[in-house]
């Protein structure tokens, strides 16, 4: 009897301390996962929509008030950006298909028109609300969160009922859905409903009572519609965003994101609020480089149709984020380049990167890097050139870019068929030494990781 007694009384604490351990690993793990929200930064008092008075930061600008409900709902379809992802590479608008490559498999959008038998065609108002808020398609199925609903959770039902009227406007497009071919747990989507659990709030905008108005319309433009944060905040363990460092930069869809918070070394600190505006209305900011991949579509497909209010007020609102410092990421150079082709780079530099710049790059971007053509074609100031990863550079090289701008049309070849990867990789190398402040050090298999990751 004695003997047990010994033995409980030094099990006791070993079992108190083992519970500590992990109650604590627990809570760390909440901690890690369970962060703020995306407007939690900025404190105040929020209210419901519903208790306050007076124009709210919701629906069209005022320039639509009166326009009808369609134009209304192409305006937001617009700030929401659902023509880029519902729409693959020479395909009908919203008819889905478009490749989303990711480290354990592929995924494909929907097809958003209102086709019955392979788009939204038979959604009910109240299904739509469902999918846009919490995710779930009309049959029940759960959908990934590669469909920003955690941020459209946000979106006002009458502005999401808008969008729904503006997307049954248009002409029906018969066009099924490839098969995802996502590993095993990735593609059990029941699993959704547990993340959505714990990372879909479920609620709409609230506005914030001790900030202007102006910033209410850009925290609904930034957060709930244009979901600037999907993109631009890094994820947590459980692929949710880490508001913790909010705008501070991720890599998505074989791009980079860059750091948008006020960080003034690898963020948008030192940009001036109308050089802001002038990137997000049009793609490009004198001395800080054009917007190229998801970000450029972004432009054409919707930021370029805000109106110059809202293009203010989304300013306002990233501005207002508060400065986080992107990992790896070196200050951004400036200043030109020597425009002697001979001076600026070690001679360590891969000699058929210079080869190729010079034979098919330096017309249009010149020596210094600020070009003799277009502005949109400098490479100075961009932060692209100064990442020492060099993703983005890979990924302009490899596809190239088409598209109408504010200011006519952009466009640079695509360059991934004429180039091998060791070539690609050279002339990366060459670029970043020459125009950035931390040259990177590419290789033939980075490049071709890279080519996988954007896949059309």
């Amino acid at each position: 009897m004695t003997r047990f007694s010994e033995r409980g009384a030094v099990a006791r604490p070993l079992l108190i301390g083992i519970a500590v351990v992990v109650l604590i690993a627990v809570a760390f793990g909440l901690w890690l996962v369970l962060g703020p929200g995306p407007m939690d930064f900025a404190g105040g008092k929020r209210v419901s929509l519903a208790s306050t008075s007076g124009a709210g930061p919701t629906g069209v600008p005022a320039e639509l008030a009166s326009a009808s409900l369609i134009e209304r709902g192409q305006y937001l379809t617009r700030a929401a950006d659902c023509l880029a992802c519902h729409t693959k590479e020479g395909g009908e608008p919203f008819a889905g298909g478009r490749p989303f490559v990711l480290p354990f498999g592929t995924m494909y959008s929907t097809n958003i028109t209102p086709d019955k038998k392979t788009g939204i065609g038979d959604y009910s108002d109240a299904e739509f609300l469902r999918a846009v808020h919490n995710g779930i398609a009309r049959d029940g199925t759960r959908l990934y969160p590669a469909m920003p609903y955690a941020s459209y959770t946000y979106m006002t039902d009458a502005d999401a009922l808008a969008i729904k009227a503006y997307l049954f406007s248009l002409q029906p497009v018969d066009s099924p859905r490839p098969t995802n071919t996502l590993s095993f747990p990735f593609n059990q989507r029941w699993l959704m409903g547990m993340w959505s659990a714990f990372f879909n709030p479920d609620k709409r905008f609230e506005q914030n009572t001790e900030r202007s108005a102006e910033w209410n319309r850009g925290a609904y433009l930034a957060e709930a519609m244009a979901h600037c944060g999907e993109c631009h905040t890094p994820r947590n363990l459980a692929f949710s965003l880490d508001n913790r460092r909010k705008f501070a930069g991720e890599k998505q869809a074989g791009w980079m994101a860059y750091n948008i918070s006020t960080d003034k070394e690898t963020g948008i600190g030192d940009w001036k609020p109308e050089e802001l505006a002038h990137y997000i209305g049009s793609g490009h900011a004198a001395g800080h480089g054009t917007a190229d991949g998801p970000m450029g579509e972004a432009v054409e497909y919707s930021l370029r149709y805000l109106t110059p209010g809202d293009l203010s007020a989304l300013t306002a609102y990233v501005i207002s984020v508060p400065p986080v410092k992107a990992k790896d990421q070196p200050p951004v150079k400036n200043s030109p380049a020597p425009d002697d082709h001979n001076m600026g780079v070690e001679a360590a530099i891969d000699p058929r990167g210079k080869e190729i710049y010079e034979g098919a790059c330096v017309s249009c971007h010149g020596w210094s890097g600020l070009s003799p053509v277009l502005d949109y074609a400098n490479l100075t100031g961009a932060r692209a050139v100064n990442d020492p990863t060099a993703t983005n550079v890979v990924q302009i090289m490899l596809s190239g870019t088409t598209r109408d701008s504010a200011h006519g049309s952009l466009y640079m070849p695509d360059f991934g068929s004429a180039y091998s990867d060791t070539e690609v990789a050279a002339v990366a190398n060459y670029i970043t030494a020459r125009f950035g402040s931390s040259p990177s050090n590419l290789t033939a298999a980075n490049v071709a990781d890279l080519r996988k990751e954007n896949a059309k």
